[in-house]
């Protein structure tokens, strides 16, 4: 079992440094996701919200025995997540109850800097104000004002740099990955006979002809279904 898998178990049985590192190491994974509703009137911070939720219900769920990737099973809860929000609600809900862990998240970070020195871990705020590191992770998405995007850090080098700088190198990186993530479920969506002209026409690369030939229908039969697969994929990724 690979590294993210033993991360994924520690975490389902209720370890919070393996949970708090799942989510640190796949912020980009969301972010990913989240670029391609960027055209959505929403603000950018709010859909990465309800990516980390879909990211959070990810790591609770997946299951072993599904013998994925972990970046391929979270991709579609993500985004999932983000169209249900899109489709159902239209308008972020922060609760008060959020809203108060996220003012605490903040005053436990300045306290626990100054006692020892550095800056606290997810692990030691959720600890020191008595929540669940899942509550706390989404509070701290719901706030923007407990970590600005703007907020000026220093990099390896030296450089200063705000911490939007840092978010748009990991989306470039990611991008094409949860392209090809997504594309695989898109096909996966599609029924067997739709799934066996995709592979002819663009896996074994064969002319509609040919392929009306192999399925037993006309060349006319195979265009107009190519064009309602590639309809179905499209709105399936958009």
């Amino acid at each position: 079992m690979d590294r993210i898998h033993n991360l994924i178990k520690e975490a389902q049985n209720g370890n919070k440094e393996a949970f708090e590192c799942i989510v640190n190491e796949n912020t980009g994974l969301i972010w990913s996701v989240v670029k391609k509703f960027s055209a959505r009137n929403m603000e950018i911070e709010d859909l990465f919200q309800i990516g980390s939720m879909g990211l959070v219900k990810a790591v609770k769920n997946f299951n072993f025995n599904y013998d994925v990737k972990f970046s391929t099973y979270a991709v579609p809860m993500i985004m999932g997540e983000i169209k249900r929000f899109l489709r159902d609600d239209g308008i972020i809900k922060v609760s008060r109850g959020l809203k108060e862990t996220a003012f605490k998240a903040a005053r436990a970070k300045e306290v626990l800097r100054a006692q020892n020195n550095k800056e606290p871990s997810v692990d030691e705020i959720a600890q020191y104000i008595n929540v669940d590191i899942e509550t706390l992770v989404t509070a701290l998405n719901a706030s923007r004002d407990v970590d600005s995007i703007d907020r000026k850090i220093e990099s390896d080098k030296g450089k200063e740099m705000n911490v939007i700088d840092t978010i748009t190198a990991v989306e470039d990186k990611s991008g094409e990955i949860v392209d090809n993530i997504l594309l695989k479920a898109a096909i996966k969506s599609l029924d067997p006979r739709e799934q066996k002209i995709v592979n002819m026409r663009y896996i074994e690369e064969l002319t509609q002809s040919d392929t009306a030939l192999k399925i037993g229908v006309s060349q006319v039969q195979v265009s107009r279904l190519e064009k309602k697969i590639l309809k179905k994929l499209r709105e399936y990724m958009s």
